[in-house]
């Protein structure tokens, strides 16, 4: 077990990292960050900002070098990189785990090898394997690239054969998936902690609105029956004991019009849909991370209230002025989070809130009231 005042390091400096790096220090960890922006969120309250490429030799070393244990803030790290770091130190997750999360290829296989069940889907490498999958699914379909799509980013949807190989040029042929387009009921998602002696503790599953391929909000309790939230976290439990998993792992579910669960991907690391623990669990996703990191024992999951978190994108900022917080403000129940990024752009994630309320009824139509009132006000 690695105990305070330890130092720990994190790859990226983006909100993720922030919002690690804020738990760790609450905890009495150091916390370096290696990440090539200068002004990246979470090296500004870092104890030390490695300001470099995830590939530079010399600053990988400094890290392993100067850091107990190491994590990541997202998958998109270079495989070479993380492998290197595991021979001078702790990495968690794994370098394996993140090369299998990272890649939809080798997620989506991996998981139905598992067991378990996925929408269906072909890998498309070549423009001979659409033809082959385009003959076998069904459509409407969606085409995505294998890696580095993220919130919306490198999909487009597919009605046939002509729209595939068309999808396929305009995506630089790069490795994709071509997956059949699902009648949703809902999605949901499961954020799981489990350390690397296997003991493991699951949030309770939450219900999410996506906008433009980007999450907009997450309520808990999810609107579904027992069995369905039951059977998720049995699934997640399941995903990340086969890939015999250390970390916070997060866990993006399907259900379809006939009740059917479908894991979409996952993630091997705290989550945007997880964060209403911040403040409606006893124990935040952030501080898991840290736990886990560090082989100590997951927090308790309890959820405090029902809650409902709604992500503040950067399309909320006018051109001449900062949204009007006392929206937020003046709701004793409303907790904002803001990521400390300094450029506003269109769909760059800013910060979010949380709304506590005595429902999730109630919790969702008062966070989505502040939402309209934030937008009528930029406008």
């Amino acid at each position: 077990m690695i105990y305070p005042d330890a130092t720990l390091g994190v790859l990226g400096g983006g909100q993720l990292g922030r919002m690690f790096t804020l738990a760790a220090h609450s905890m009495g960890y150091r916390v370096w960050v290696l990440d090539p922006d200068p002004h990246s969120p979470a090296g500004s309250i870092a104890d030390h900002h490695v300001c470099a490429a995830y590939t530079d030799d010399s600053a990988l070393q400094e890290l392993a070098g100067n850091c107990a244990a190491i994590t990541t803030e997202f998958e998109n790290v270079p495989a070479e990189s993380l492998q290197f770091l595991e021979t001078k130190t702790r990495v968690r997750p794994s370098a394996a785990n993140v090369a299998i999360a990272r890649d939809r290829i080798a997620e989506k296989t991996f998981i139905q090898q598992h067991g378990l069940a996925t929408a269906s889907f072909f890998a498309i490498r070549n423009a001979a394997d659409i033809e082959t999958a385009c003959a076998s699914l069904a459509m409407p379909a969606l085409l995505k690239t294998a890696q580095l799509g993220y919130d919306g980013k490198g999909q487009l949807p597919v009605s046939g054969l002509d729209d595939a190989l068309r999808g396929f040029e305009q995506l630089q042929q790069t490795a994709c998936v071509l997956e059949e387009r699902i009648n949703l009921k809902l999605e949901l998602s499961v954020i799981l902690a489990r350390n690397d002696q296997g003991q493991c503790k699951f949030y309770p599953p939450g219900e999410n609105v996506h906008r433009n391929g980007i999450l907009h909000t997450t309520t808990v309790p999810a609107s579904v029956p027992e069995s369905v939230s039951a059977e998720a976290i049995a699934m997640a439990e399941k995903l990340a004991t086969e890939l015999d998993y250390c970390g916070v792992l997060a866990v993006e579910f399907f259900l379809t019009q006939d009740d059917e669960l479908l894991i979409n991907e996952m993630a091997p690391r705290p989550h945007n849909s997880g964060h209403y623990s911040l403040d409606a669990c006893l124990t935040d996703q952030f501080e898991q991370q840290v736990r886990m990191l560090c082989s100590l024992r997951p927090g308790d999951t309890t959820l405090l209230s029902p809650v409902a978190m709604v992500n503040l994108l950067g399309d909320l900022w006018p051109t001449d002025r900062i949204p009007d917080w006392n929206i937020i403000y003046q709701h004793s129940n409303a907790k904002l989070h803001l990521y400390g990024k300094k450029q506003p752009r269109a769909g760059r994630k800013m910060g979010h809130y949380n709304f506590l309320a005595d429902s999730v009824t109630a919790a969702n139509a008062s966070a989505l009231a502040i939402f309209e009132q934030l937008s009528a006000n930029q406008e």
